[in-house]
Formats: structure tokens, C-alpha cells, sequence
């Protein structure tokens, strides 16, 4: 009995603890619930920015194109195409939509003058000295990212003052644009997952810069009502997020084994291989008769591309489809092309390798057939069909040409053969936009050119890729 007894000041102090233990639990859980709707709110407003980032990263990075590198390089391209919408948008509203129409012009006669013939004039350089830094890929990309984002700063002082800078900033931006396109072009073929085809790996790059150039222009404009600068400022982040993602690819894109620069050989000896001997005049004969037939046809389809955007961009501005605003019908021929050009990656992925000189002889035809139906029946509909058209053409075209570039080329020169060959497309697209730029604003003239323009390149070329689909090409052993 008196060893069961306890204390009265034990049982006091047992009492008091239990109280305070109680106390102090029902506080923690009172913190703890207000702490969990902090948190929970917290999740809520996070939850669309990281749900969607989860999202883009799990598509970038499906089938193996994680592991490979190509999901960063699908990133690379997307943050690229947000930059260059930027600038484009800040530009077009500088040199394009700031002053009435002839004086309009007048300036971007000049600013083609001032920057596309420079141009003309680098970027058959542009190629061949990518091709000879194999080993600075990442650093080249990266270089051309921080280069742009410097040059947006620049632009928005020279746009907000008037002043002269602003044509060889937009002269830097346009080189440092096509230097990157040269330079991705021929890392893709070092991120390939396995069992994935080039047409499918570049069709990927190709559809998510599109994505995000379709997501970064209404922002970009949103941002042109603020100011100005304010699409340049956007601009100068987007590019310095994509100079330290260019320094995160894997070290293999920088890597040059096995690989030996693509030459244009003047003679016939020189077909069947990599080229080994110096010859006097330099180029892409090497990688067979298919190929430059097919580069010969997306030069065409490039052309015209240059053609339309800036033919269209004045002559809508001058007289509006179907009664409507100068805004609105310049975003017609806009969306329809973006659709175009999304649609034709799309199928292209899809397609894979099958047949690429028939899908090439194909779609130039048809974008033959509309732009002289669209010469004839000038108007609202037949100006956004050749728009979308064209738009198909050309993607569908290009991985034509990339499926061709990887079953004719060997290896050990097939980066090579996409430098150079990108080089040559964007001098086409030069072309096309300086025809654009000088003929006089008739709707009916202007698309009978650009009819003109594609009938040239489809009857030069249709004949030798015919022949090559009917041979099967002629496939070459893989070089490791």
C-alpha cells in the first residue's frame, strides 16, 4: 500500500508536464495547419509554371533524347526562336510599322542594303570556319547567344536615339543568327538517340523553336505596347539563358572523331569519298548528285520564303486583304505560314526517310500549282493557302533533305555537309527577300514572280531527283 502511494508533489509535477505537453501540442498544431496552407497556396501558385516545365522537359526528353543530349539541344532552339521573335518584333515596329508606307520602304530598302549585303558576302564564310573549329561547337553557340544579347542592348539605345548603330547591330544579330543555325545543324547528327533518324531528331529541334517563336511573339508584342526597349530587354535575358544552356550540352558535341570536312569538288574523282587531295575550288559536290539536287530544290522554296515575307509585309501593309486592317491581314498570312511550317515538321516526322526525293519533287509541285493559282485569283484565301502552303513545303522539303543528307553523305563528312548546306539556304532566303523588296506593290505581279521563282527551281531539279528515287540512291558504308 505505501510503495503504490506517490508523492503529492510528484503527482503535482507529473500533472504539470501533461498540461504543458498538451499546451504546447496544441499550438504545434495550430502553426502546423497555418504552415500547411502556406505551403499549400504556395504549391497552387507554382503549379502552372512548374507543371508546365515538367511537362516540356518530359516531351524534350522522351524516346532516349534525354540521355543523348538532343532534349538540351530541343531547349537550346526553343530559347533561340523566343530570342529572335523579340528582336524581330522590336525591329519590325522600328523600321516597319513606326513611319507611313513609302518612307517605310524606303528604310527597310535601306536596311536590307545595309545588312543583307554584308551578309551575302559572310556567309559563304560562315560554313567553312564553323568547319574548321570542330572543337568549339558549345563555345560557338554560346558566342553567338551572349553576341546577341549584347547587340539587343545595343539596338534599343540606337532605336530609342535614331541613331546609325542600329543597321550593323541588326547586320550582328542577323550573322550571329545564321552562325548558330550552321553550327546547330551540325551538332544534331552527334545527339542522335538510338534508333532515332535524323529527320526525326532535327524535326523535333524544328517543332520546338517553333512552339516557342509561336508562344514569345505575342509576349513580344505585349511587351512592344509597354515600350519599345521592352522586347530587346526580353530579348538580352532570353539570350543569356541560352549562353550558359549552349555551355551545358555534352562535351560530345565539341568531339571531331571521325569526322573530315565535305569539299566541292570540281572533278568526278572525287565522288566516291571523303576528299583527301587540295582542290582549287571548294564545295559539296562530294556528297553526290541527289543532294544537290535537293538543296538546289530548298533553295528554290527558301527563295520564296524571303520572296513573301517581304514582298507580302508591304503590299498588305499598302492594300489589306478583303477590306480588313493592315494588322489583321499581315497576321493572316502570318498564322497561316506558322501553321504551314508546323504541320510540314510534323508530317515530316512521321514520314521519317520514306522517299525524300519524291516528297521534294512533290511539295515544290504544289507550291508551284498555288502560287499560279494564287497569281490569278489574287485575294484573301488564295494569298493565305500559298502562305500556309508554302510554309508546309519548306519544312517538309528540309527534312527531305537532312533524310538525304544522312543516307548519301558518309559520315565522317555529313556535319560538315549541313554547315555548308545551311550556309547556302540562308543566302537563298537573302535572294528571295532583296526580289521582294524592289518590285512594285501589284498582288497579281508579285506572286507571278514568285510562280516564276519556284518553276525555276522545279524543272532544274525534278529530273535528277526523279532518277535518284528510281536508283534508290546510292547508300554509303557508315564510317564510325
Amino acid at each position: 500500500m505505501a510503495a503504490a502511494r506517490t508523492p503529492p508533489g510528484a503527482a503535482g509535477i507529473g500533472e504539470t508536464k501533461g498540461l504543458k505537453g498538451m499546451k504546447g501540442s496544441g499550438r504545434g498544431s495550430g502553426s502546423g495547419r497555418f504552415g500547411g496552407s502556406v505551403r499549400a497556396v504556395g504549391r497552387a501558385l507554382h503549379l502552372p509554371f512548374t507543371g508546365a516545365a515538367r511537362g516540356i522537359r518530359k516531351a524534350t526528353h522522351a524516346h532516349g533524347a534525354g540521355e543523348s543530349g538532343l532534349g538540351k539541344l530541343i531547349e537550346l532552339h526553343a530559347v533561340n526562336g523566343a530570342g529572335d521573335v523579340m528582336i524581330t518584333v522590336a525591329l519590325a515596329s522600328t523600321v516597319f510599322f513606326s513611319v507611313p508606307t513609302d518612307e517605310a520602304r524606303g528604310r527597310v530598302a535601306l536596311y536590307l542594303a545595309v545588312t543583307m549585303a554584308p551578309f551575302t558576302i559572310l556567309a559563304p564564310v560562315i560554313g567553312p570556319l564553323l568547319d574548321r573549329l570542330p572543337h568549339g561547337r558549345r563555345a560557338a553557340m554560346a558566342g553567338a547567344m551572349l553576341a546577341r544579347a549584347l547587340l539587343a542592348l545595343i539596338i534599343s539605345g540606337a532605336a530609342a536615339s535614331g541613331s546609325l548603330e542600329l543597321y550593323p547591330a541588326a547586320l550582328g544579330v542577323l550573322v550571329a543568327s545564321k552562325a548558330y543555325g550552321v553550327v546547330r545543324s551540325a551538332v544534331v547528327p552527334r545527339l542522335l538517340p538510338p534508333r532515332f533518324s535524323l529527320v526525326k531528331a532535327n524535326s523535333r529541334v524544328t517543332l520546338g523553336g517553333l512552339l516557342a517563336t509561336g508562344v514569345a511573339a505575342p509576349i513580344g508584342a505585349g511587351l512592344q505596347v509597354l515600350g519599345s526597349p521592352y522586347p530587346l530587354y526580353g530579348a538580352f535575358v532570353i539570350f543569356v539563358a541560352g549562353t550558359f544552356l549552349s555551355l551545358s550540352l555534352p562535351p560530345k558535341v565539341d568531339s571531331a572523331k571521325g569526322e573530315d570536312r565535305a569539299l566541292l569538288a570540281a572533278d568526278a574523282q572525287h565522288l566516291h569519298g571523303p576528299h583527301r587531295k587540295p582542290v582549287k575550288r571548294p564545295g559539296l559536290r562530294t556528297v553526290g548528285a541527289a543532294v544537290t539536287h535537293a538543296l538546289a530544290a530548298n533553295a528554290t522554296l527558301r527563295c520564296l520564303s524571303g520572296f513573301l515575307i517581304f514582298f507580302l509585309a508591304f503590299l498588305l501593309r499598302e492594300h489589306p486583304l478583303g477590306g480588313a486592317s493592315a494588322a489583321v491581314s499581315l497576321g493572316i498570312v502570318g498564322v497561316s505560314a506558322g501553321a504551314g511550317n508546323a504541320l510540314g515538321t510534323a508530317v515530316g516526322a512521321w514520314l521519317r526517310s520514306r522517299a525524300p526525293e519524291l516528297i521534294i519533287v512533290t511539295v515544290v509541285a504544289i507550291v508551284l500549282g498555288t502560287a499560279i493559282t494564287a497569281a490569278i485569283f489574287f485575294g484573301t484565301f488564295v494569298v493565305a493557302c500559298l502562305a500556309g502552303i508554302a510554309g508546309f513545303a519548306q519544312a517538309l522539303a528540309k527534312l527531305s533533305l537532312d533524310a538525304l543528307i544522312q543516307r548519301d553523305v558518309p559520315e565522317l563528312v555529313r556535319t560538315s555537309a549541313f554547315a555548308r548546306s545551311e550556309t547556302l539556304l540562308q543566302m537563298a532566303w537573302v535572294l528571295g527577300g532583296a526580289i521582294g523588296i524592289v518590285l512594285p506593290l501589284n498582288g497579281t505581279l508579285g506572286l507571278s514572280v514568285a510562280a516564276a521563282i519556284v518553276a525555276a527551281g522545279w524543272l532544274t531539279t525534278v529530273r535528277g531527283l526523279l532518277a535518284s528515287a528510281r536508283h534508290g540512291g546510292a547508300p554509303r558504308p557508315r564510317v564510325a
